[in-house]
Protein backbone atom coordinates (compact mmCIF):
# COMPACT_ATOMS: atom_id res chain seq x y z
CA UNK A 1 0.00 0.00 0.00
CA UNK A 2 1.32 3.17 -1.25
CA UNK A 3 1.68 6.36 1.15
CA UNK A 4 -1.00 7.90 -1.01
CA UNK A 5 -3.88 5.45 -0.55
CA UNK A 6 -2.71 4.47 3.14
CA UNK A 7 -4.40 8.27 3.53
CA UNK A 8 -6.74 8.21 1.15
CA UNK A 9 -10.29 7.75 2.29
CA UNK A 10 -9.77 7.90 6.13
CA UNK A 11 -12.63 9.42 8.04
CA UNK A 12 -12.06 12.44 10.13
CA UNK A 13 -9.81 12.07 13.46
CA UNK A 14 -12.00 13.43 16.45
CA UNK A 15 -10.23 15.61 18.40
CA UNK A 16 -9.66 12.62 21.45
CA UNK A 17 -8.00 10.18 19.30
CA UNK A 18 -4.41 9.88 18.91
CA UNK A 19 -3.39 8.18 15.30
CA UNK A 20 -0.59 5.61 16.03
CA UNK A 21 1.24 4.27 12.84
CA UNK A 22 2.94 1.09 12.68
CA UNK A 23 4.58 1.12 9.60
CA UNK A 24 5.65 -3.27 9.31
CA UNK A 25 1.68 -4.24 9.36
CA UNK A 26 0.74 -0.79 7.05
CA UNK A 27 -2.17 -0.59 9.55
CA UNK A 28 -3.75 2.82 11.64
CA UNK A 29 -4.17 2.15 15.53
CA UNK A 30 -6.94 4.58 16.97
CA UNK A 31 -5.85 5.17 20.66
CA UNK A 32 -8.30 6.48 22.89
CA UNK A 33 -7.70 9.73 24.81
CA UNK A 34 -8.75 12.10 27.08
CA UNK A 35 -7.89 15.29 25.57
CA UNK A 36 -9.47 17.28 28.57
CA UNK A 37 -7.49 15.09 31.15
CA UNK A 38 -4.23 15.60 29.01
CA UNK A 39 -4.50 19.25 29.29
CA UNK A 40 -5.60 19.53 32.76
CA UNK A 41 -2.35 17.72 33.44
CA UNK A 42 -0.25 20.41 31.69
CA UNK A 43 -1.86 23.26 33.34
CA UNK A 44 -1.47 21.73 37.10
CA UNK A 45 2.15 21.34 35.96
CA UNK A 46 2.80 24.65 36.21
CA UNK A 47 1.25 24.40 39.88
CA UNK A 48 4.14 24.14 42.79
CA UNK A 49 4.80 20.26 43.28
CA UNK A 50 2.95 20.31 46.87
CA UNK A 51 -0.49 21.75 45.35
CA UNK A 52 -2.90 18.92 46.08
CA UNK A 53 -0.90 18.71 49.43
CA UNK A 54 -1.41 22.03 50.59
CA UNK A 55 -5.18 21.33 49.95
CA UNK A 56 -5.35 19.55 53.14
CA UNK A 57 -3.22 21.40 55.22
CA UNK A 58 -4.79 24.42 54.73
CA UNK A 59 -8.70 23.01 55.27
CA UNK A 60 -9.94 23.25 51.56
CA UNK A 61 -10.37 19.55 51.73
CA UNK A 62 -11.33 18.54 55.37
CA UNK A 63 -14.27 15.96 54.13
CA UNK A 64 -14.37 14.35 50.84
CA UNK A 65 -17.97 14.68 50.51
CA UNK A 66 -18.93 14.98 46.48
CA UNK A 67 -15.25 16.48 45.66
CA UNK A 68 -12.78 13.65 46.17
CA UNK A 69 -9.55 15.60 45.83
CA UNK A 70 -7.74 18.36 45.26
CA UNK A 71 -8.06 18.26 41.21
CA UNK A 72 -11.41 18.26 40.88
CA UNK A 73 -11.72 20.93 43.58
CA UNK A 74 -9.68 23.36 41.59
CA UNK A 75 -11.61 22.55 38.33
CA UNK A 76 -14.75 23.42 39.86
CA UNK A 77 -13.56 26.54 41.43
CA UNK A 78 -12.01 26.94 38.06
CA UNK A 79 -15.52 26.60 36.14
CA UNK A 80 -17.00 29.41 38.01
CA UNK A 81 -14.04 31.84 38.25
CA UNK A 82 -12.21 31.56 35.27
CA UNK A 83 -14.96 30.58 32.70
CA UNK A 84 -17.74 33.53 33.90
CA UNK A 85 -20.12 30.78 34.87
CA UNK A 86 -22.62 31.56 37.42
CA UNK A 87 -22.52 28.72 40.58
CA UNK A 88 -25.72 26.60 39.20
CA UNK A 89 -24.33 26.90 35.32
CA UNK A 90 -21.07 25.50 37.27
CA UNK A 91 -22.26 22.76 39.03
CA UNK A 92 -24.15 22.11 35.50
CA UNK A 93 -21.52 21.64 33.61
CA UNK A 94 -19.42 19.67 35.92
CA UNK A 95 -22.56 16.98 36.42
CA UNK A 96 -22.83 17.35 32.81
CA UNK A 97 -19.22 16.22 31.99
CA UNK A 98 -19.15 13.85 34.89
CA UNK A 99 -16.53 15.89 37.23
CA UNK A 100 -18.90 16.02 40.38
CA UNK A 101 -22.28 15.98 41.62
CA UNK A 102 -22.25 19.18 43.64
CA UNK A 103 -25.25 22.20 44.82
CA UNK A 104 -24.42 25.42 44.16
CA UNK A 105 -24.40 26.12 47.37
CA UNK A 106 -21.70 23.68 48.55
CA UNK A 107 -19.69 24.73 45.51
CA UNK A 108 -19.99 28.38 47.13
CA UNK A 109 -18.94 27.08 50.64
CA UNK A 110 -16.31 25.12 49.02
CA UNK A 111 -15.15 28.29 47.42
CA UNK A 112 -14.81 29.91 50.81
CA UNK A 113 -12.78 27.14 52.54
CA UNK A 114 -10.59 27.62 49.45
CA UNK A 115 -9.35 31.01 50.06
CA UNK A 116 -5.91 30.24 52.15
CA UNK A 117 -5.38 27.23 49.72
CA UNK A 118 -5.95 29.63 46.34
CA UNK A 119 -3.70 32.76 48.29
CA UNK A 120 -0.97 30.06 49.41
CA UNK A 121 -0.78 28.77 45.35
CA UNK A 122 -0.64 31.99 43.68
CA UNK A 123 1.93 33.39 46.14
CA UNK A 124 4.16 30.09 44.97
CA UNK A 125 3.38 30.53 41.53
CA UNK A 126 4.52 34.17 41.29
CA UNK A 127 7.66 33.71 43.02
CA UNK A 128 9.93 36.96 42.84
CA UNK A 129 8.33 38.56 40.20
CA UNK A 130 7.40 41.68 41.56
CA UNK A 131 9.59 41.52 43.85
CA UNK A 132 10.82 45.60 44.44
CA UNK A 133 14.29 47.12 43.57
CA UNK A 134 15.75 46.87 47.60
CA UNK A 135 19.71 45.89 46.72
CA UNK A 136 20.91 47.29 49.94
CA UNK A 137 18.03 45.50 51.65
CA UNK A 138 17.00 48.47 53.49
CA UNK A 139 13.08 47.68 53.25
CA UNK A 140 13.37 44.78 54.86
CA UNK A 141 10.86 44.25 57.55
CA UNK A 142 8.11 46.63 55.70
CA UNK A 143 5.11 45.20 54.18
CA UNK A 144 4.56 46.30 50.59
CA UNK A 145 0.94 46.64 49.78
CA UNK A 146 -0.22 47.74 46.41
CA UNK A 147 -3.41 49.74 46.68
CA UNK A 148 -6.31 49.55 44.19
CA UNK A 149 -10.03 49.78 42.93
CA UNK A 150 -11.79 48.01 40.46
CA UNK A 151 -15.49 48.96 38.59
CA UNK A 152 -17.39 46.44 38.37
CA UNK A 153 -20.59 46.33 35.66
CA UNK A 154 -22.91 43.75 36.09
CA UNK A 155 -24.49 42.63 32.43
CA UNK A 156 -26.78 44.76 30.74
CA UNK A 157 -25.69 47.99 33.47
CA UNK A 158 -24.86 51.38 31.80
CA UNK A 159 -22.24 52.79 34.45
CA UNK A 160 -20.41 51.26 37.62
CA UNK A 161 -22.65 49.12 39.65
CA UNK A 162 -20.08 48.06 42.22
CA UNK A 163 -16.43 48.75 42.95
CA UNK A 164 -13.66 46.17 44.67
CA UNK A 165 -11.13 48.44 46.89
CA UNK A 166 -8.47 45.83 48.21
CA UNK A 167 -4.27 45.53 48.39
CA UNK A 168 -2.23 43.02 47.15
CA UNK A 169 1.16 42.01 49.00
CA UNK A 170 4.21 42.42 46.99
CA UNK A 171 5.95 40.04 45.76
CA UNK A 172 3.31 37.22 46.35
CA UNK A 173 0.32 39.19 45.32
CA UNK A 174 -1.70 37.39 48.15
CA UNK A 175 -5.31 39.62 48.96
CA UNK A 176 -4.90 40.99 52.63
CA UNK A 177 -7.93 43.78 52.63
CA UNK A 178 -11.32 43.23 50.58
CA UNK A 179 -13.77 45.49 50.35
CA UNK A 180 -16.87 45.70 48.25
CA UNK A 181 -18.73 49.05 47.77
CA UNK A 182 -21.29 50.45 45.43
CA UNK A 183 -20.47 52.77 42.70
CA UNK A 184 -20.28 55.72 45.17
CA UNK A 185 -17.51 53.93 47.55
CA UNK A 186 -14.11 56.26 47.26
CA UNK A 187 -10.99 55.24 46.27
CA UNK A 188 -8.88 56.94 49.84
CA UNK A 189 -6.09 55.36 52.11
CA UNK A 190 -8.38 56.30 54.58
CA UNK A 191 -10.95 52.71 53.86
CA UNK A 192 -7.37 51.12 54.58
CA UNK A 193 -6.36 49.09 57.99
CA UNK A 194 -2.60 49.69 58.35
CA UNK A 195 0.32 48.16 60.93
CA UNK A 196 3.33 50.15 61.12
CA UNK A 197 5.78 49.65 58.53
CA UNK A 198 3.77 49.12 56.17
CA UNK A 199 4.42 50.34 52.33
CA UNK A 200 1.25 51.06 50.36
CA UNK A 201 1.57 51.94 46.25
CA UNK A 202 -1.31 53.42 45.01
CA UNK A 203 -2.12 55.34 42.12
CA UNK A 204 -3.43 59.05 41.51
CA UNK A 205 -6.72 58.35 42.59
CA UNK A 206 -5.49 58.39 46.33
CA UNK A 207 -3.57 61.62 45.91
CA UNK A 208 -5.72 63.20 48.71
CA UNK A 209 -4.19 65.10 51.62
CA UNK A 210 -6.45 63.40 54.46
CA UNK A 211 -5.80 60.02 53.40
CA UNK A 212 -2.25 60.55 53.24
CA UNK A 213 -1.90 62.34 56.29
CA UNK A 214 -3.96 59.18 57.73
CA UNK A 215 -1.48 56.87 56.74
CA UNK A 216 1.52 59.01 58.18
CA UNK A 217 -0.12 59.89 61.74
CA UNK A 218 -0.50 55.71 61.79
CA UNK A 219 2.94 55.12 60.95
CA UNK A 220 3.00 53.57 57.82
CA UNK A 221 4.44 55.45 54.55
CA UNK A 222 3.21 56.00 50.75
CA UNK A 223 4.03 56.11 47.38
CA UNK A 224 1.23 58.12 45.36
CA UNK A 225 1.16 59.27 41.88
CA UNK A 226 0.94 62.86 42.40
CA UNK A 227 -2.07 65.16 41.16
CA UNK A 228 -0.70 68.25 41.05
CA UNK A 229 -4.40 69.88 40.63
CA UNK A 230 -6.02 68.35 43.83
CA UNK A 231 -2.76 68.15 46.41
CA UNK A 232 -1.36 71.53 46.84
CA UNK A 233 2.17 71.54 48.33
CA UNK A 234 4.94 74.02 50.24
CA UNK A 235 8.15 74.56 49.88
CA UNK A 236 10.72 74.23 53.05
CA UNK A 237 10.21 77.54 53.91
CA UNK A 238 5.97 77.02 53.60
CA UNK A 239 4.94 79.00 50.90
CA UNK A 240 2.81 77.36 47.68
CA UNK A 241 5.10 75.59 45.71
CA UNK A 242 5.29 75.41 41.60
CA UNK A 243 6.11 72.13 40.40
CA UNK A 244 6.83 72.95 36.86
CA UNK A 245 10.08 75.16 37.33
CA UNK A 246 11.89 72.26 39.55
CA UNK A 247 10.38 69.70 36.64
CA UNK A 248 12.28 71.65 34.10
CA UNK A 249 15.27 71.69 36.07
CA UNK A 250 16.00 67.38 35.43
CA UNK A 251 18.59 66.53 33.44
CA UNK A 252 17.48 63.97 30.71
CA UNK A 253 15.88 60.89 32.44
CA UNK A 254 17.38 61.11 35.58
CA UNK A 255 15.50 60.85 38.60
CA UNK A 256 14.59 64.02 40.96
CA UNK A 257 13.49 64.92 44.35
CA UNK A 258 12.43 67.89 46.41
CA UNK A 259 11.11 67.84 50.20
CA UNK A 260 7.88 69.61 50.36
CA UNK A 261 5.00 69.68 52.63
CA UNK A 262 1.34 69.87 53.03
CA UNK A 263 -1.16 70.84 55.66
CA UNK A 264 -4.33 68.44 56.46
CA UNK A 265 -6.99 69.25 59.01
CA UNK A 266 -4.60 71.77 61.41
CA UNK A 267 -1.58 69.66 60.97
CA UNK A 268 1.77 69.71 58.35
CA UNK A 269 3.14 66.96 57.38
CA UNK A 270 7.01 66.38 55.30
CA UNK A 271 7.20 64.23 52.23
CA UNK A 272 9.16 64.11 48.92
CA UNK A 273 7.89 64.75 45.65
CA UNK A 274 9.94 62.68 43.19
CA UNK A 275 9.87 62.87 39.46
CA UNK A 276 11.31 61.64 35.98
CA UNK A 277 10.97 62.86 32.29
CA UNK A 278 9.05 60.49 30.43
CA UNK A 279 10.40 59.59 27.14
CA UNK A 280 9.36 61.49 24.14
CA UNK A 281 6.68 58.85 22.74
CA UNK A 282 5.52 58.33 26.14
CA UNK A 283 4.81 62.17 26.40
CA UNK A 284 2.80 62.27 22.88
CA UNK A 285 0.91 59.54 23.79
CA UNK A 286 0.16 60.75 27.17
CA UNK A 287 -0.78 64.30 25.92
CA UNK A 288 -2.91 62.83 22.64
CA UNK A 289 -4.64 61.00 25.69
CA UNK A 290 -5.53 64.33 27.78
CA UNK A 291 -6.57 65.83 24.46
CA UNK A 292 -9.11 63.20 23.69
CA UNK A 293 -10.86 63.69 26.86
CA UNK A 294 -10.80 67.22 27.26
CA UNK A 295 -12.58 67.18 23.45
CA UNK A 296 -15.08 64.48 24.65
CA UNK A 297 -15.85 66.72 28.04
CA UNK A 298 -16.06 69.81 26.38
CA UNK A 299 -12.94 71.82 28.36
CA UNK A 300 -10.45 73.55 27.23
CA UNK A 301 -6.93 72.42 27.94
CA UNK A 302 -4.11 74.65 29.75
CA UNK A 303 -0.12 74.46 28.36
CA UNK A 304 0.80 73.49 31.89
CA UNK A 305 -1.52 70.38 32.23
CA UNK A 306 0.12 69.36 28.41
CA UNK A 307 3.45 70.14 29.89
CA UNK A 308 2.87 68.18 33.05
CA UNK A 309 2.01 65.25 31.34
CA UNK A 310 5.56 65.01 30.20
CA UNK A 311 6.78 63.83 33.84
CA UNK A 312 5.82 61.18 36.14
CA UNK A 313 5.82 62.57 39.40
CA UNK A 314 5.52 60.38 42.93
CA UNK A 315 4.81 61.78 46.46
CA UNK A 316 6.43 59.24 49.18
CA UNK A 317 7.06 59.64 53.35
CA UNK A 318 9.60 57.20 53.12
CA UNK A 319 13.09 58.84 54.09
CA UNK A 320 15.78 59.32 51.56
CA UNK A 321 17.95 57.10 53.96
CA UNK A 322 15.17 54.21 52.85
CA UNK A 323 14.77 55.29 49.42
CA UNK A 324 16.24 57.28 46.78
CA UNK A 325 14.46 58.75 44.17
CA UNK A 326 15.38 56.28 41.50
CA UNK A 327 14.16 53.08 44.06
CA UNK A 328 10.76 55.19 45.02
CA UNK A 329 9.72 55.19 41.00
CA UNK A 330 10.88 51.79 40.47
CA UNK A 331 8.33 50.78 43.54
CA UNK A 332 5.81 53.03 41.82
CA UNK A 333 6.76 50.92 38.32
CA UNK A 334 5.80 47.29 40.69
CA UNK A 335 2.59 48.88 41.61
CA UNK A 336 1.66 49.57 37.47
CA UNK A 337 2.63 46.16 36.96
CA UNK A 338 -0.12 44.60 39.22
CA UNK A 339 -2.61 47.13 37.56
CA UNK A 340 -1.76 45.50 34.20
CA UNK A 341 -2.29 42.02 35.65
CA UNK A 342 -6.02 43.32 36.72
CA UNK A 343 -6.60 45.17 33.68
CA UNK A 344 -5.80 41.47 31.67
CA UNK A 345 -8.17 39.78 34.76
CA UNK A 346 -11.13 42.29 33.68
CA UNK A 347 -10.25 41.32 29.60
CA UNK A 348 -9.10 37.78 29.54
CA UNK A 349 -11.44 36.46 32.71
CA UNK A 350 -14.29 38.11 32.69
CA UNK A 351 -14.09 40.25 36.05
CA UNK A 352 -17.51 41.01 36.96
CA UNK A 353 -19.78 38.65 38.33
CA UNK A 354 -18.12 38.59 41.47
CA UNK A 355 -19.97 37.64 44.84
CA UNK A 356 -21.78 40.49 46.03
CA UNK A 357 -22.57 39.72 49.68
CA UNK A 358 -20.61 38.05 51.39
CA UNK A 359 -16.56 39.22 51.89
CA UNK A 360 -15.25 35.82 52.69
CA UNK A 361 -16.27 34.36 49.08
CA UNK A 362 -15.50 37.74 47.19
CA UNK A 363 -11.69 37.33 48.81
CA UNK A 364 -11.73 33.45 47.11
CA UNK A 365 -12.92 34.64 44.23
CA UNK A 366 -10.19 37.04 43.93
CA UNK A 367 -7.51 34.79 44.69
CA UNK A 368 -9.41 32.40 42.09
CA UNK A 369 -8.83 35.39 39.87
CA UNK A 370 -5.07 35.84 40.30
CA UNK A 371 -4.51 32.18 40.14
CA UNK A 372 -6.48 32.14 37.00
CA UNK A 373 -4.69 34.78 35.16
CA UNK A 374 -0.89 33.54 36.07
CA UNK A 375 -1.29 29.77 34.84
CA UNK A 376 -2.64 31.64 31.49
CA UNK A 377 0.23 33.86 31.61
CA UNK A 378 2.64 30.67 32.28
CA UNK A 379 0.74 28.48 29.45
CA UNK A 380 1.11 31.81 27.25
CA UNK A 381 4.98 31.99 27.73
CA UNK A 382 5.26 27.94 27.26
CA UNK A 383 3.81 28.39 24.25
CA UNK A 384 6.54 30.61 22.95
CA UNK A 385 8.90 27.60 22.43
CA UNK A 386 7.27 25.07 20.18
CA UNK A 387 7.44 21.67 20.73
CA UNK A 388 6.60 18.72 18.14
CA UNK A 389 5.36 16.59 20.37
CA UNK A 390 2.96 18.95 21.57
CA UNK A 391 3.78 19.54 25.50
CA UNK A 392 7.08 20.27 27.05
CA UNK A 393 9.79 17.08 28.10
CA UNK A 394 8.86 16.30 32.04
CA UNK A 395 5.11 17.97 31.84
Amino acid sequence: MSAGSRGAGLRPISANLIIAYFPKSCTIRYVKTNLMEEEWQLVTSFLPANWKALARESGALRRARNVANADTLLRLIFLHTATSLSLRQAVARAKAVGLAEISDVALLKRLKASAAWLQALTQQLTGQRFEPADPAGRLAGHRIRVVDATDIQEPGATGTDWRIHYTLRVPGLECDFFELTDEHGGETYKRIPVQPGDVLLADAGYCHRQGVAQMITATADVVVRYNPHGFPLLDAQGQPLEVLPLLRALAGHQAGEWPVQFDSDGHRYTVRLCAIRKSQTATLRAQKKLRRKAQTSGKVLQPETLELAGYVMVLTSLPSSVCSAAQVLELYRVRWQVELLFKRLKSLLALGHVPKYDPQSCRAWLQAKLLGALLIECLMREAKFFSPWGVPAGR
